[in-house]
């Protein structure tokens, strides 16, 4: 399992790097504001989030990036964010990461689970537990 612990500067080309960690459907949060509205509006279409904290410069968070991007695909039932710690520092001191990448899922706003590292299986599984919560008719 693999995360960062420590935070390191931006490249010049960081910005780039975002279409990778954002693919699929993966939704980026820019600002606190954007957050809140994800998160309503998850909450008025029943769906649960799966917020990924993440760095650009964190290895384990571009080594996990594509499967998320592809789970983001998989499961229409759920929201699959993503936040980099750098960018929005601040709030995510407010969430407690510690090391990256962190993943929370979230149903009304309430954290159900957690996930701290690139740990592809543990993700899957946890992923797979979620999706099988969920009453039939939402999924």
């Amino acid at each position: 399992m693999g995360l960062c612990l420590d935070k390191h500067k931006h490249d010049a080309d960081d910005d780039d790097q975002h279409i990778e960690f954002a693919g699929g459907k993966v939704q980026l949060i820019t600002t606190k504001d954007s957050w809140d509205q994800k998160l309503s509006e998850a909450s008025r279409d029943g769906k649960i989030v799966l917020a990924n904290f993440s760095a650009t410069w964190c290895g384990p968070c571009r080594q996990i990036a594509p499967l998320y991007s592809e789970l983001s695909e998989k499961y229409p039932s759920l929201l699959f964010l993503l936040v980099d710690v750098d960018e929005l520092s601040d709030f995510s001191t407010s969430w407690e990461i510690k090391a990256t990448p962190t993943f929370f899922f979230l149903r009304d706003g309430q954290q159900v689970d957690k996930l701290v590292g690139a740990n592809k299986p543990e993700l899957q599984k946890k992923i797979t537990a979620i999706v099988d919560s969920i009453p039939p008719r939402d999924k």
